[in-house]
């Protein structure tokens, strides 16, 4: 079995990094995406999901260094349900139920510079790109292609 998630979407408040007992980097990320459609009736509606995001060891750095609330990122990675396999509910400070996703960043390219955000222009250099690493780093020189 196989399981890919690929999200895009903007930071909803700054990166969170702390480490693990064993000193591994781990970075959370708060991610809303947007979906805009129609309904049968012709109403234009908007649809919000929120999904948190870990990321771990040196892209953890990468992320918390470079990235802040509001900046576009395209996320890679797989999904983490809770105990029952399903997301996150809580309900917020005005007593509404809310939910949010899990996911386990593999890949996170960061979608604009922060030159970009000031002046909400288009990345001129083209997207920044973290990955992690899934087992053992492995040496350029040792891939097969």
């Amino acid at each position: 079995m196989y399981q890919r998630l690929v999200l895009v979407g903007y930071l909803g408040r700054d990166p969170e990094m702390r480490y693990t007992p064993q000193g591994t980097p781990v970075t959370s990320l708060n991610v809303a995406t947007n979906r805009r459609y129609n309904t049968a009736d012709g109403q234009q509606k908007e649809e919000t999901l929120w999904f948190r995001v870990s990321v771990w060891g040196k892209q953890a750095e990468f992320a918390n260094q470079y990235l802040n609330k509001g900046r576009k990122v395209l996320i890679e990675g797989t999904l983490t349900g809770d105990e029952n396999g399903g997301p996150r509910i809580w309900t917020d400070k005005e007593g509404k139920p809310r939910a949010s996703f899990e996911v386990r960043a593999l890949t996170v390219q960061f979608l604009d510079s922060k030159r970009d955000v000031a002046a909400n222009a288009q990345p001129a250099n083209g997207p920044v790109v973290a990955e992690a690493a899934v087992d053992e780093p492995v040496a350029r020189e040792d891939l097969p292609f």
